[in-house]
């Protein structure tokens, strides 16, 4: 990979960042889904698909880093539309398998860096499920005005996120000179990956999301839910 001489050094960082991640969830696309197994977060997931049935019902929804297509299922049950994206073609292999997903009409999947949205349709709500955690602090504000430029006014955005709970969480290993932390990952080839993991406090949350309106925060056990309109 190679960097502009214009980069400063911690956008620099954050594109090899990105680079690591996509090999990352390249290589723990067949095991990615397994973190909705845990039987004491059954709860909270529910809640959560709950919410997005109640706030997507009938909306035309960009899903950002869609993953294996998890949270598109729900969409796909409520939304208008779905427009569906993510970078690794392994997870969007696994997410156009789903049944009733794509060959119901209603979702189209499209390999997209997150930071590249300029080419997508535009929408009228967005779903934005773990990826925020995973985005490089000093990125954020580039990548909500990609995200903004392709909603329309009005629109909805939902995010949906970790907590860090201790005992069930993967301890934070290192935080860099921006504030972001790492948690070393094993996958079940036996390699071990370092990735960044943000866990936002509301008041960080609520600075990040300030070209919003009407902010909601809601902190569930093991996961937290922002809701914005813009």
């Amino acid at each position: 990979m190679q960097f502009s001489c214009e980069l400063e050094p911690g956008q620099q960082n954050a594109t090899m960042l990105s680079a690591d991640m996509v090999k990352y969830y390249a290589q723990r696309a067949p095991e990615y889904e397994r973190i909705y197994e845990f039987p004491e977060r059954q709860a909270d997931l529910q809640e959560v698909r709950s919410l997005i049935r109640k706030i997507f019902a009938g909306r035309n929804v960009l899903e950002v880093a869609c993953g294996t297509g998890y949270w598109t299922e729900v969409l796909a049950e409520i939304a208008s539309s779905v427009f569906a994206t993510d970078i690794n073609e392994e997870v969007l292999e696994i997410a156009r398998a789903k049944p009733n997903l794509e060959s119901n009409g209603k979702v189209q999947f499209a390999k997209r860096d997150a930071y590249e949205l300029a080419e997508l349709p535009t929408s009228n709500a967005a779903l934005i499920a773990f990826w925020w955690s995973h985005i490089p602090k000093l990125r954020i504000a580039s990548f909500l005005d990609g995200l903004h430029a392709k909603l329309q006014p009005g629109s909805t955005v939902v995010i949906v996120d970790n907590c860090y709970v201790p005992g069930s969480s993967t301890p934070i290993d290192r935080t860099d000179e921006f504030g972001n932390t790492y948690q070393l990952r094993n996958l079940q080839d036996g390699s071990t990956h370092e990735v960044l993991k943000n866990f936002p406090s509301e008041a960080e949350l609520r600075a990040q999301l300030r070209s919003g309106r009407n902010v909601a925060y809601r902190h569930l056990t093991y996961y937290w839910i922002a809701q914005y309109d813009f």
